[in-house]
């Protein structure tokens, strides 16, 4: 067992992007079982549903430990979320600051409903950690990826099932580069790889042209994140 490693069963919040990626394959080196949810809610990067199962096929074949370990995958709907209103996410709209500051692409409560719907479903299959790929460093502005918000709802959400569930958060205080690098210390070359030809980020949903960092337009403030991540890692 690596230092660290330990027996809990974990359910991974995978989108099929490079940080819910980068994250299971965290999740794969510490836990005995983990399973994967992602959430349909009519994003308009529709592409990254379809990298999921891809992703979780390659990644069983890095380590035989991890292909035992890796459990069953779960796609719930969400799709309540476009019906609250209109976001860059979900909305064929161009990408802007709002009034308050925040970009349109925050979809509000959205990762309050997903780990309410994750906690749901690890009551029922028995998992009791819940890992997802926030980050304060690299959020956008985003209320619900900040630490503070997660430390509370995991109180709530232990609370409401009436067991304990642990939020673990293995980005939160990483930036881009620093996710890079997460994947080749956890999956080596072959991870960093996978990540970036077969994980997907970009808001505007195009996968037509393969970067040195990946699949997208470029321009859009996912893309411009991850190819500067990309480019920070690559020199240091």
């Amino acid at each position: 067992m690596i230092a660290g490693q330990r027996t809990g069963r974990a359910l991974v919040l995978f989108s099929g992007g490079q940080d819910s990626t980068t994250c299971l394959a965290w999740a794969l080196s510490r836990f005995g079982h983990v399973e994967t949810v992602g959430f349909q809610y009519g994003q308009r990067h529709q592409a990254e549903l379809a990298c999921r199962a891809t992703l979780r096929d390659r990644m069983a074949t890095f380590h035989a430990d991890w292909a035992s370990r890796l459990g069953p995958d779960h796609l719930l709907d969400a799709g309540v979320l476009g019906q609250l209103g209109a976001s860059a996410m979900t909305d064929d709209m161009a990408i802007a600051l709002q009034a308050d500051g925040l970009p349109n692409t925050f979809v509000p409560g959205r990762n309050l409903l997903f780990f309410t719907l994750a906690a749901a479903l690890a009551y029922r299959r028995g998992l009791d950690v819940l890992v997802g790929g926030m980050s304060q460093t690299d959020y956008s502005g985003y209320p619900d990826c900040r630490d503070n918000t997660l430390k509370a709802l995991q109180v709530a959400l232990s609370l409401g099932v009436d067991r304990p569930l642990v939020i673990e958060t293995p980005l939160m205080w990483l930036d881009k580069a620093d996710t890079w690098e997460l994947a080749r210390e956890t999956g080596g070359t072959a991870l960093v790889e996978l990540v970036r030809t077969e994980t997907h980020t970009c808001y505007l949903n195009q996968r037509d042209e393969l970067h040195a960092w990946g699949y997208g337009c470029g321009h859009c403030p996912a893309c411009v994140l991850r190819a500067q991540g990309y480019q920070q890692w690559r020199a240091r």
